[in-house]
């Protein structure tokens, strides 16, 4: 590997009032400086030629002004020639901290197969203009890549490993003026760069020259997306793979412990590519990723199989008709699709002309009388529809248990999605005594609490209570069933599920009651428990059969993995 040798550049026109500022900030680093005067005016010229008096100075010079963007490449051609391993750019303006060049040029050290680049923090001096512009921009590049790794594509402040960077010039035909910064980014990361950031104030000087043109420099941006997001479409599986590539999942962990694959990055770039292009266009690019992802995700794709034999064999048994297509694919689309449902709930897209309601006098009986309750739901359907159920009663506080470690930044991202979502969610990793105190309170203070039926224990896999499911003995647990009795609330049972035969999105949702006051006595506790579990999965079962593509369990759900006790292990 080349030895680590860098250079600073700077591309300059016509600010040659900064430029002996800039180049003597940099004395201090003793690294040779390449400068490429962009067809700079006479006065500019002659301070350029000055500096270069230094032989530490190398002066590049273009006939023509050929934009931010030609200059920066001119200069890192000249540093390939002269046999830098790397550039680390610097505008011309004096707008970057200069404090922050010893953690970029240590993080581009450490790591010099990498792009590392400014990602800027900004004081009260910045338009807001370009504040807003860069953030649609953010968007599009995390579109553009499938990913949320480039933090800012727009600052003119990085280290570029020079030989790969000349490498991806000679291959793609990239913009020359200040769509340059964005588009070098998005095609450094095609290419297989990682990209890592280092914080960096910028400011705004008083009377400072910019060479940005409001007109045909947003057009030349405009049309850059334009060409990446269609480049980005193929490019899909391989973006795509390059993510999940260092994602190794074993097999028999329980199903908690397992990494979710991207959930808060698939949360925001749902979000973006939704909000940007609408669901039609979000819907063709789903097909694409889901018939990539039932190609190479090995373990959805088995317990997906699994799970339909399962569901086909019990259909015959019984004689029962079961809706078509049914089949891998269209099971992990279906799961696609409800990611995307789900997302719109949370922005509040969804109102009572979306929802079919059955069970509404039991719902609007409730909230009237500002009673807790308990609400079991399932990995079946999308539960999170009762937020539209909650939009006509904003009165209702709910909130949903989840037994993960991304509660807080599912809490964080919804807010960011919906400020006013009143879905609150509870992280907890067992249902001991302060559960049960927390959840006793809200119930009493009439909120709501949402938990989900057909998952074992995180913690103590082995507490399960096996019931008959499609034909098949399969554990359920029994912490959500052991929680309602001691919080002596009336419990419900809440499923939503969507119509698939209508164009546009539609939902059945099904409220129904459950128990008064789920009552488990001492003497015949097991027994009353198993026929508790079996109530439930029965009306689950009822459920399942009809939307059987809703089964969100990629997992197989009728054996227990190794993990009998987990926290034991742990």
């Amino acid at each position: 590997m080349q030895p680590y040798q860098a250079c600073f550049l700077i591309p300059c026109y016509n600010h040659g009032s900064t430029m002996a500022g800039v180049v003597a900030s940099l004395k201090p680093f003793s690294l040779p400086c390449i400068v490429v005067d962009d067809g700079s005016n006479l006065e500019t010229k002659q301070s350029l030629q000055e500096l270069a008096s230094d032989s530490s100075i190398t002066l590049e010079t273009l006939t023509q002004n050929s934009g931010k963007g030609g200059a920066v490449m001119a200069g890192i051609r000249k540093a390939h020639q002269l046999g830098y391993s790397h550039v680390i750019q610097i505008d011309a303006d004096g707008q970057h901290d200069i404090d922050a060049l010893p953690r970029l040029l240590a993080s581009s050290k450490q790591n010099p197969k990498r792009l590392i680049s400014g990602q800027p923090v900004y004081d009260a001096s910045v338009p807001k203009s370009r504040l807003y512009g860069r953030y649609a921009t953010h968007i599009w590049v995390w579109i553009e890549t499938l990913s949320l790794s480039i933090k800012d594509s727009m600052c003119g402040f990085r280290a570029y490993p020079v030989a790969k960077t000349v490498s991806v010039l000679d291959k793609y035909a990239i913009g020359t003026r200040m769509d340059f910064d964005i588009e070098i980014l998005v095609r450094m990361y095609w290419e297989g760069v990682d990209i890592d950031f280092v914080d960096t104030r910028v400011i705004y000087p008083e009377g400072g020259i910019s060479h940005f043109d409001a007109l045909w420099d947003n057009v030349k941006i405009s049309w850059m997306h334009t060409r990446l997001f269609f480049g980005m479409l193929p490019r899909i599986p391989k973006l795509l793979a390059r993510k999940w590539r260092k994602e190794a999942v074993n097999g028999k962990t329980h199903w908690s412990k397992r990494q979710e694959q991207g959930t808060i990055f698939g949360i925001k770039l749902m979000l973006a590519i939704y909000s940007l292009l609408g669901r039609k266009v979000f819907n063709v690019i789903l097909k694409g990723v889901m018939r990539y992802y039932y190609l190479t995700g090995k373990e959805a794709k088995q317990a997906s199989e699994a799970f339909l034999t399962q569901l086909q064999t019990y259909a015959q048994q019984q004689q029962l008709t079961l809706p078509e297509p049914l089949d891998s694919y269209h099971h992990l689309l279906s799961f696609g699709h409800t990611m995307l449902d789900k997302l719109a709930a949370w922005k509040g897209d969804f109102n009572a002309d979306n929802l079919t309601i059955h069970g509404q006098q039991h719902f609007s009986q409730l909230a009237k009388e500002g009673r807790g309750v308990v609400l079991i739901g399932s990995h079946l359907g999308n539960i999170e529809l009762c937020r539209a159920l909650a939009r006509r009663h904003a009165h209702v506080k709910i909130n949903a248990l989840v037994f993960t470690q991304h509660a807080e930044r599912f809490n964080t991202v919804m807010k960011a999605v919906n400020p006013s979502s009143d879905l609150n969610l509870i992280q907890v990793n067992t249902m001991g005594p302060d559960t049960a105190i927390l959840l006793q309170q809200k119930i009493e203070a009439g909120e709501w609490v949402v938990i989900v039926g057909d998952r074992t224990s995180t913690s103590k896999e082995s507490r399960s209570i096996w019931a008959d499911f499609l034909g098949k003995p399969a554990p359920f647990p029994q912490g959500p069933f052991l929680l309602a009795s001691v919080l002596k609330a009336p419990v419900y049972l809440l499923f939503g599920l969507r119509d698939d035969s209508k164009k546009e999105p539609h939902f059945d949702v099904y409220f129904e009651p459950f128990s008064d006051c789920i009552t488990l006595p001492r003497k015949e506790r097991q027994q009353a428990l198993q026929k508790v579990v079996q109530d439930y999965a029965k009306r689950l079962q009822h459920y399942t059969l009809q939307a059987p593509l809703q089964w969100y369990n990629f997992f197989n759900f009728w054996t227990l993995s190794d993990q009998k006790d987990d926290s034991k292990k742990q």
